[in-house]
């Protein structure tokens, strides 16, 4: 059969009712040869008057054997596909898993700056270049190192003594040089340490109520160093024992109460750039020049773990977490800022994060309680926190707090100063050209309600024991406090150096040893206080002698007028 060209071919779907499934268009003829309509499947097909070939064009396959043929390939194709796939899909989502849905408490913590009229206005911070945070905080007082002509000082506020601070605002002005570092005492809330360029290390008593005059005697002089001081670090759980640093390389231990460096550590080749007490104070962690990491039983006088740490030649930080690890802050080779996180035990790195290219020191901030390590960087304007857990990879970014203006220093709030009622977690104090801005870091929560888990009990401001116990070679943990009520500062006694040491320091002074300045001053002072002291008892013993005697005569003279 000949089909013309007009002829159109239009293929319908298979359930397209009694119509055709192909419509010709052809002259009458081959129309006549055509009696009956050409159909699909079900419906009737004039095969008889179709040649083979018109056959091959014109009849359709069945479309569902087709269908069925393709989807047991595509099946049998699948099914290989996904044995080879499901061990990858279930470590990708194991992986997945660790990583974005980590449970833990601390993932929303964010910071926030109190308003403008909460903040301690025109201050002039100190422009001294050394890497120190240039502030100490405690629940009473906040303090600062300044700007000051003829000398060093640093000032002290209260905390509730916000906006602006008078030019005229007395400051504690005792050093001969500019101040590096000051430190409060853990279990005083009135005792200061200070380290200044003069070589001098000096204890500071600050009044209950604040400065009404300048101080520039302090209550101990502490004198060894050879050059200048730029560390000072108190002991956690000893009464009266102090660390120094300096740049003649050497670390002081110092028993306050007697002013006498009980050790003296020499292992240093370079400048010290840190030094950081353990949990219980019986180790302590150091950083140096020479970009060793070294942890030292000081007790002992020997290095336990030494460590090359971070390969840049900037300034490196380190201290101690609660279990006994290490973590620092320092620079690679090629000056990228860096987080390290040590295993003392074999002196390997477990972890490490490379933050950013910047130049500033990095200055880490640990809440034992937490285990959570807060990150400023001199000159930024972020502060990073991060958790630290016992799982890798040990190191997990939290969040950054972010502000526009670059920050000089930065002081930190022990755990016993924050406030439960807000779920405060840590509160900073940010030092910027001329203002300090407290930073408040919180946990969300709905409940209103003192959060266990936030707060479990912190090291109070008791010590654990004495300095003579320490230096004898004991070990003790801190003293807990319960968060739950909220700390309240006590009454701190008055911070007095031991009396019979200085008597003793006084006679090795008169047989001609040279002691310690600031000793000799106190003792004589002490001396000349209990004299006056005495002087005043017996006057008043003979004004009241003398006023009975009065009344005695007035008796008698009224007597003899009668």
């Amino acid at each position: 059969m000949k089909i013309r060209q007009g002829t159109e071919h239009v293929r319908q779907p298979p359930d397209a009712g009694s119509h055709t499934g192909i419509k010709t268009t052809a002259n009458a003829a081959a129309s006549n040869r055509l009696p009956g309509p050409l159909v699909v499947k079900d419906q009737e097909v004039p095969a008889k008057m179709l040649t083979n070939k018109a056959d091959q064009m014109t009849e359709p396959k069945p479309d569902s054997e087709e269908l069925v043929n393709v989807s047991d390939i595509k099946k049998a194709f699948e099914k290989k596909d996904q044995k080879k796939k499901a061990p990858e899909a279930k470590k990708k989502s194991e992986m997945f898993q660790r990583r974005v849905v980590r449970a833990s408490k601390f993932r929303h913590v964010f910071g926030q700056a109190v308003k403008n009229d909460q903040c301690y206005d025109d201050i002039r911070v100190s422009k001294v270049t050394w890497d120190s945070s240039l502030c100490a905080v405690n629940p009473k007082f906040v303090a600062i190192i300044i700007d000051a002509s003829g000398g060093g000082a640093f000032i002290v506020l209260p905390l509730q003594k916000m906006g602006r601070i008078d030019k005229a605002y007395p400051t504690v002005c005792g050093h001969t040089g500019p101040v590096l570092d000051i430190e409060w005492c853990p279990h005083n809330d009135h005792v200061i340490a200070s380290g200044s360029e003069d070589c001098a290390v000096m204890i500071w008593q600050i009044p209950e109520n604040g400065l009404t005059v300048p101080i520039t005697d302090p209550v101990v002089t502490l004198e060894g160093h050879s050059k200048k001081v730029g560390i000072v670090s108190w002991h956690p759980t000893a009464r009266n024992v102090l660390l120094s640093a300096g740049a003649d390389n050497t670390i002081f231990i110092w028993n306050v109460g007697t002013a006498e460096a009980m050790i003296t550590l020499e292992m240093h080749p370079d400048l010290i750039y840190s030094a950081s007490w353990n949990r219980n104070g019986s180790l302590i962690c150091t950083t140096c020049k020479d970009k060793n990491l070294r942890m030292i039983d000081p007790r002992k006088e020997e290095v336990i773990t030494e460590i090359k740490a971070h390969e840049g030649s900037r300034p490196v930080r380190a201290v101690f977490l609660a279990n006994d690890n290490i973590l620092t802050t320092g620079f690679s080779r090629m000056s990228e800022r860096q987080l390290a996180l040590w295993n003392t035990e074999n002196g390997t790195c477990i972890a490490q994060h490379e933050l950013d290219s910047s130049n500033g020191v990095l200055l880490p901030f640990y809440d034992a309680d937490t285990n959570v390590v807060y990150v400023s960087g001199k000159g930024d304007c972020t502060i990073r926190y991060f958790e630290i857990t016992d799982e890798a990879p040990f190191v997990h970014y939290l969040n950054a707090f972010g502000s526009k203006e670059p920050q000089r220093g930065m002081g930190y709030m022990p755990k016993r100063g924050v406030d439960v009622t807000k779920c405060e977690i840590a509160r900073f104090f940010k030092l910027h050209e001329r203002k300090c801005e407290p930073i408040i870091m919180t946990v969300p929560r709905k409940s209103d309600l003192y959060q266990d888990d936030l707060y479990p009990d912190t090291a109070g401001p008791e010590p654990a024991m004495e300095a003579e116990e320490w230096f004898e070679g004991k070990n003790k943990d801190p003293i807990l406090i319960s968060m739950k009520d909220g700390y309240v500062p006590v009454k701190n006694r008055e911070f007095k150096p031991q009396r019979t040491c200085l008597d003793k320091r006084q006679k090795k002074n008169e047989s001609g040893d040279t002691p310690l300045k600031g000793t000799s001053l106190n003792a004589n002072s002490e001396s000349k206080l209990d004299e006056l002291v005495e002087e005043i008892k017996t006057l008043k013993a003979t004004v009241a002698s003398q006023d009975e005697r009065i009344a005695n005569l007035e008796d008698q003279m009224a007597k003899i007028a009668i």
